[in-house]
C-alpha cells in the first residue's frame, strides 16, 4: 500500500499530518490525492462519512495554494455549520507549517460582520455554507474571480436541504476555468444535474466497495412491532450501562419526541435537530463531545459535522429512506480501531429494506432477540457492583462520619448490608422489569400476523397516488414520501403496487385521512402529489393523463378479482387491461 511519503505531498504538509497521526492514506485519499496534484481535471467522488474526504481534497488544495496571494483561490461548500467548522479546523491543521495560508469559515447563525472583517484581511481558502456564501457574494465581500478550485462536499445533502438555488448562483459566478471537485454519498438526479451543467471531462471515482463498513462494526437488528420501538431503545440503553451513541430518527418531530421521552424516563439524553437555535445546537454538541450525554437523538442532517471517534453504538430508530445512508450512519462508530455496534430497530415489513442495505453495502446483519427483564437486571446489577468496587475512597473526607455510619449499620450482618444497599440502588430496575413481556417478533409470530392479514383487510385503507414508475417511484421511495408527509415512521403500510403513471398502496386507516391532507404540500421529482381513496368516486369525466386515472379504469379496478389475501389485485386478468385501454381511447388518450 502507498504511504503519504510516496503520494507526492510537500514536506511541510507531511510534517503536519504525521503529527496528526496519519500513517497510510485511505482508499479515497490514495485515489484522489495523486490525481489532484498532477491534474486540473474535474472530479466527482462517491464516498461516505469516515472515508477521509477532507484530507482527500484538502491536502492537494493546500499544496496548490499561492500563499503570497491573499485573494480567495479555493472555495469549499458544505451543508451545515458544524461540517463547515470541522473542515476549516482540518485545513488549518494540515497547513500549520505553511506560512501565509489563511482559512476562513463563513456560515449562518453567526455574526456576518465578523466574517466580513476576516475576509477583508485575506483568505486563500474559504469554507462556507451555501446560504451565507451567496449572501456575502451579493454584498460584494466574497469575491470569486480568482477561484481556481471549487469543492462541493456532501453535495447530495446540500441539495436535499434545499440549497439548489444558492448552489446554482454560486456556480454561475465562479470562473469558467477552474477545477471542480464534487463529493457525495449518493448519486441523486440533482447531483447528476450539477455534474452535467457545471463540470467538464469529469473523472468519476467511487469508494463504496472499500467503505462497506469497518470490520470493527457489528451490525445487528431487532424485529418488533412499530409501537414497541421506544421500549426496545430503553432496553438497549439499560442493557448497556456505558452506552455512548447516536440514535437516528427520520424526522424532527420524532427526534424531539424520543429525546423528551428518554429524558423524562431518567436517561442522560438530548436532541439535535433543525428547530434548535445555533446556540442551543452548540450547547448540545459540546455536552455530547464531553461525554456529558450518553445518547444523542438526531436526524441525519443535524448530525452532519459531528466528529466523535469513541462512540460505542449507533442506533437506527428508523432505517434511513436511502440505503446508502445506513453506511453513513454506522460509519460513525468503530473508528480509530475501536469496536462499535450498529443496531437497527425494524418491524416485519422492513425486512426487504434491510436486505437491500445488505446487498448494496456488503454488510451482513445478525438478528438478535431484544433482551428480557431478567437479562437486563443481571447486567445492571453487575455494572452497579463493578462501580462500587472501583469507587475511590477518600478516608479523610468520610472519617468524621464513620462512627455514626457504623452505629446505624451495627444490627446488620454483612449479607444484610449488601442486600439493603443493592436494593436501594436497584429497586427501580427490579420493579420496572418484574413482568416484562417478550416484544420480539419471531418467525412463528410473523406467520400468525401474516395469516391474520390475509383473513382481513379491515384495518387498512387502499389509496391512489398520482405518480408511478415514470417518475422512478419505488416501494422504498414511496415509504419515504409517506413518512415525510406524516412526519413519522410509525404508520403501518400494507401492499404496494407501483404502475407506470400512478400507484396504489395500503395504509392503516387511522393514518390515511391525515396523509391525504398532509401530502398536498409534498412534491416528488418536481410533481405535486395527491392521494385519494382508491375506490371512491371523486368526479366524472376523464383525468389528466399521467396524473389521475379515468373513471373507466377506476371502475375496472373495483371489478378486478381478489387475491388470496382478500385484497384487490391491480394486476389482474387481461379483461381489466383491455377495458382500461378502451376507456382511455374513448377519451382520446392512450396510456403508454
Amino acid at each position: 500500500m502507498m504511504t503519504f511519503n510516496e503520494i507526492g505531498l510537500q514536506e511541510e504538509i507531511l510534517r503536519a499530518i504525521q503529527e496528526l497521526g496519519f500513517e497510510q492514506p485511505t482508499p479515497i485519499q490514495e485515489k484522489t490525492i495523486p490525481h489532484l496534484l498532477q491534474s486540473n481535471q474535474d472530479l466527482m467522488a462517491l464516498a461516505q462519512t469516515g472515508t477521509g474526504k477532507t484530507a482527500a481534497f484538502g491536502l492537494p488544495t493546500i499544496q496548490k495554494i499561492n500563499a503570497k496571494d491573499k485573494h480567495t483561490q479555493a472555495l469549499v461548500l458544505a451543508p451545515t455549520r458544524e461540517l463547515c467548522l470541522q473542515i476549516s479546523r482540518d485545513l488549518e491543521n494540515f497547513s500549520k507549517y505553511i506560512k501565509g495560508v489563511k482559512v476562513v469559515p463563513v456560515y449562518g447563525g453567526a455574526s456576518i460582520d465578523t466574517q466580513i472583517k476576516a475576509l477583508k484581511k485575506g483568505a486563500q481558502i474559504v469554507v462556507a455554507t451555501p446560504g451565507r456564501a451567496k449572501d456575502l457574494m451579493q454584498r460584494g465581500n466574497l469575491k470569486l474571480r480568482d477561484v481556481d478550485t471549487l469543492i462541493l462536499d456532501e453535495a447530495d445533502e446540500m441539495l436535499t436541504m434545499g440549497f439548489k438555488e444558492e448552489l446554482d448562483a454560486i456556480l454561475d459566478q465562479t470562473p469558467q476555468e477552474k477545477q471542480t471537485l464534487l463529493f457525495s454519498a449518493t448519486m441523486s438526479r440533482e447531483v447528476e444535474r450539477i455534474s452535467k451543467n457545471y463540470m467538464h471531462d469529469t473523472l468519476k471515482l467511487s469508494v463504496s466497495a472499500e467503505n462497506k463498513g469497518a470490520d470493527t462494526v457489528s451490525h445487528i437488528y431487532y424485529m418488533v412491532s412499530a409501537k414497541d420501538r421506544y421500549e426496545v431503545l430503553k432496553r438497549i440503553a439499560d442493557m448497556n450501562p456505558d452506552v455512548y451513541g447516536i440514535v437516528f430518527c427520520r424526522t424532527r418531530r420524532e427526534t424531539k419526541e424520543v429525546a423528551n421521552k428518554l429524558m423524562n424516563d431518567g436517561y442522560n439524553a438530548d436532541a439535535l435537530h433543525g428547530d434548535l437555535s445555533q446556540a442551543q445546537r452548540d450547547e448540545v454538541m459540546n455536552r455530547f463531545r464531553k461525554n456529558q450525554l450518553q445518547l444523542l437523538v438526531a436526524t441525519d442532517v443535524a448530525a452532519r459535522g459531528l466528529d466523535v471517534n469513541n462512540l460505542t453504538h449507533v442506533i437506527n430508530y428508523n432505517l434511513p429512506d436511502h440505503s446508502e445512508y445506513y453506511t453513513h450512519r454506522s460509519g460513525r462508530t468503530g473508528r480509530a480501531g475501536r469496536k462499535g455496534i450498529s443496531i437497527a430497530i425494524i418491524h416485519s415489513r422492513e425486512k426487504n429494506k434491510l436486505k437491500d442495505i445488505e446487498r448494496k453495502s456488503g454488510i451482513k446483519f445478525e438478528q438478535k432477540l431484544v433482551p428480557g427483564g431478567e437479562e437486563i437486571c443481571s447486567r445492571q446489577l453487575i455494572a452497579l457492583t463493578d462501580k462500587i468496587v472501583k469507587t475511590k475512597v477518600d478516608h479523610k473526607q468520610i472519617e468524621p462520619f464513620l462512627e455514626d455510619i457504623y452505629e446505624k449499620f451495627s444490627d446488620l450482618s454483612r449479607e444484610d448490608l449488601i442486600q439493603h444497599f443493592v436494593s436501594a440502588e436497584f429497586n427501580r430496575f427490579l420493579s420496572y422489569y418484574k413482568n416484562a413481556r417478550d416484544i420480539n417478533i419471531t418467525e412463528s409470530k410473523r406467520e400468525k400476523r401474516s395469516v391474520k392479514d390475509r383473513r382481513s383487510n379491515a384495518n387498512f385503507t387502499r389509496l391512489f397516488l398520482n405518480v408511478g414508475k415514470k417518475e422512478n417511484l419505488t416501494p422504498l421511495r414511496l415509504i419515504g414520501v409517506i413518512n415525510n408527509a406524516l412526519d413519522s415512521g410509525n404508520a403501518e403500510i400494507g401492499k404496494i403496487e407501483i404502475l407506470n403513471n400512478f400507484s396504489f398502496f395500503e395504509i392503516d386507516s387511522d393514518a390515511a385521512t391525515k396523509l391525504m391532507t398532509a401530502i398536498k404540500t409534498e412534491t416528488f421529482e418536481g410533481r405535486d402529489l395527491s392521494v385519494e381513496v382508491a375506490n371512491a368516486k371523486t368526479g366524472s369525466g376523464n383525468r389528466e393523463s399521467g396524473n389521475r386515472r379515468s373513471e373507466g379504469s377506476r371502475s375496472s379496478d373495483r371489478r378486478s378479482s381478489k387475491d388470496k389475501g382478500g385484497r384487490r389485485n391491480s394486476r389482474d386478468k387481461g379483461g381489466r387491461k383491455d377495458k382500461y385501454k378502451k376507456d382511455s381511447r374513448s377519451k382520446g388518450r392512450r396510456r403508454r
